[in-house]
């Protein structure tokens, strides 16, 4: 008993101390690379931001790669760049030690120090060579016609940085939840009348799937949902065989897992990022509880030029429960309706005293140019 006690910490003591740490050093030392001298020339050609970071991983990481034997690659460059975030050289301590790690050991579970880089500018960030953590715990998910409708197994995601240790202290009756935004979420209950409840108790901004889909009959088939949420406007989608990703940002709450474990995909970005589709390729965009009346004007104009981009010639645009002030009502429709979109549906109702929500279902014109 006491040999294999001594075996096991034996092998502990190897991975850790000897073997991880040369696989570490065979890995960088296979990809030093020395930069090259152009002839007639006595200088050597170097990104400026290399020398800005300490840690060697980030200037492993920004350096381009030549691809080998000097051929051109499939995609017509003789090198690749990896790119980062302009923003990340305001916040090099925290992208230092982001990037400080031990090349194929586990990372840190440090998710919530990576979403806050990229929140504030450092987006893209750097790509890591380490291991993602799991729950210790982690069981098989729901199979898919349970999933759609059933809270996730606590034990699926990893609750650390999380001021919540389950699905039930996300209730909205809770008010050290850890989260104010889709108040309510985590609540199958609640969820599921959304999109589809006939009930009086209804805004007139709240616009019902089937009717929406009624006026592209067959047309809908892929889309995104731009917000903040639990994947619940997807799941109405699907069974409806519309098939659509929604963004996700774990802001207090495990929202990119809940999306993921109920069978749908969560696409985490934030607002700062260019969205990863090519142009006129959606049949929607929706959005909702992500951006209200805080946004800048000059952001949601590049943002909405993004949505447009994405959007195929007479896909619809479905702005869901946007409010703001009544003062800055005016500016906020101009925002909207320049694009000369075709209204289905505009709808404005008062949320309080001072401030109104609008819901509008428009189709970009098919600028056939």
């Amino acid at each position: 008993m006491e040999k294999s006690k001594l075996t096991l910490v034996d092998k502990k003591f190897l991975e850790d101390h000897i073997v991880s740490p040369l696989h570490s050093a065979n890995v960088a030392l296979r990809q030093i690379q020395v930069s090259k001298i152009e002839e007639g020339l006595n200088s050597t050609k170097e990104d400026p931001l290399i020398n800005f970071f300490i840690t060697e991983e980030i200037r492993k990481y920004i350096t381009p790669k030549e691809n080998r034997v000097g051929k051109i690659n499939l995609y017509g460059v003789d090198k690749v760049y990896n790119t980062i975030g302009h923003a990340c050289v305001l916040h090099k301590k925290e992208l230092e030690k982001y990037m400080d790690y031990d090349i194929g050991s586990y990372c840190d579970d440090d998710w919530n120090l990576a979403q806050k880089l990229m929140l504030n500018g450092c987006d893209p960030l750097p790509r890591r060579r380490c291991l993602t953590r799991a729950s210790k715990e982690y069981q098989k998910p729901h199979p898919i016609n349970e999933s759609l409708w059933t809270l996730p197994d606590r034990r699926n995601v990893r609750w650390g940085n999380y001021q919540c240790r389950n699905f039930e202290c996300l209730s909205s009756k809770n008010p050290k939840r850890g989260y104010s935004k889709c108040t309510g979420c985590f609540e199958m209950d609640k969820e599921k009348v959304k999109w589809v409840s006939n009930s009086t108790s209804i805004l007139p901004v709240d616009f019902l799937i089937n009717d929406v889909l009624a006026i592209k009959q067959g047309e809908v088939r892929i889309g995104l949902d731009y917000g903040i949420g639990t994947g619940t406007f997807a799941a109405r989608m699907r069974e409806q065989n519309v098939t659509i990703v929604s963004t996700a940002l774990n802001l207090g709450a495990p929202f990119s897992e809940i999306i993921a474990l109920r069978g749908l995909v969560p696409l985490y970005v934030t607002l700062n990022q260019r969205l990863p589709f090519f142009d006129n390729t959606m049949d929607l965009v929706h959005t909702t509880g992500f951006m209200d009346g805080w946004i800048d004007l000059l952001l949601l104009d590049f943002i909405l030029y993004d949505w447009d981009r994405i959007l195929r010639p007479g896909g619809l645009l479905w702005i869901d429960r946007f409010f703001c002030s009544k003062k800055d009502l005016d500016n906020y429709m101009f925002m909207f309706l320049q694009l000369r979109y075709k209204k289905h549906k505009w709808v404005i109702s008062p949320k309080s005293k001072d401030e109104v929500y609008v819901s509008a279902l428009l189709e970009k014109p098919p600028r056939a140019i």
